[in-house]
């Protein structure tokens, strides 16, 4: 494929596309810890891949790092834009509280949560132990795949991640602990040696959904005892007493 998408075909960059462009995404969403600001980069990375394709090298095995080099600096491109709205907006006027309407927003708010506490261990990084561990930790990419992505050697790559990893180890301790975001060090999160199922080590939306309905469901549980010790000491009269009568179960 290395040789058609250098040649410009657009069915093998189609192709390229379809199968790189969830990896690239959830690069930079590690990277610049915002779900809007990754779709951009995605973006940015594919158009700015095929405008450079014919400097890209005939020979070789996968396209991942190339993709994955290109997708790292155009994040961190859009990390600090993203630092200088935000900071605009922190200066702007006071936000204004709205009602939740919809118990759905309360999984959104849940993992944005944690993927911050994920972004602020990771701003106290190095921007190159960043990369580095963005690269080879969450992407998957081997030291060669790595130190080709950022045009390094690969012992740079190697002495990079041992930093970036002995700092985050205590970083995202005091996160968790400070924030109750979980671990987020152990396999499959931030210094971990397998691929997180979400980006960042944040819960999949089925385990927040089952968490919320637990939670509620025992304390629908809670009420309804309290209420029937109410109308069995006579505290209820009238027609509440009656309503607070468990009800028996029956076929139609």
């Amino acid at each position: 494929m290395r040789w058609r998408v250098r040649a410009g075909e657009r069915e093998a960059f189609a192709e390229l596309y379809e199968r790189g462009a969830r990896t690239v995404y959830h690069h930079a969403l590690r990277l610049t810890g915002d779900w809007s600001t990754a779709e951009e980069v995605m973006s940015e990375t594919f158009l700015a891949a095929w405008r450079s394709r014919e400097r890209l090298d005939a020979t070789g095995g996968s396209l991942t790092p190339w993709l994955l080099g290109i997708a790292t600096h155009k994040a961190e491109n859009a990390r600090r834009g993203l630092r200088r709205r935000r900071a605009f907006l922190a200066r702007g006027t006071q936000q204004t509280t709205v009602a939740d309407f919809a118990s759905e927003v309360a999984g959104r708010i849940d993992d944005a949560r944690r993927l911050r506490a994920v972004q602020v261990a990771l701003d106290r990084l190095k921007r190159q132990e960043r990369e580095v561990l963005a690269l080879c930790v969450w992407s998957g990419l081997d030291y060669q795949q790595a130190a080709q992505a950022l045009d390094i050697p690969v012992g740079t790559v190697r002495s990079r991640l041992s930093r970036a990893r002995g700092k985050l180890s205590r970083l995202t301790e005091e996160a968790s602990e400070g924030q109750g975001t979980g671990d987020l060090t152990g396999p499959g999160g931030l210094t971990g040696s397998g691929e997180p199922t979400d980006p960042g080590g944040l819960p999949g939306p089925r385990e927040t959904t089952r968490s919320r309905i637990g939670m509620k469901y025992r304390e629908i549980n809670k009420s309804r005892e309290k209420t029937e010790l109410r109308s069995a000491r006579g505290e209820m009269k009238g027609d509440a007493a009656l309503a607070a009568r468990p009800v028996r179960e029956g076929t139609v």
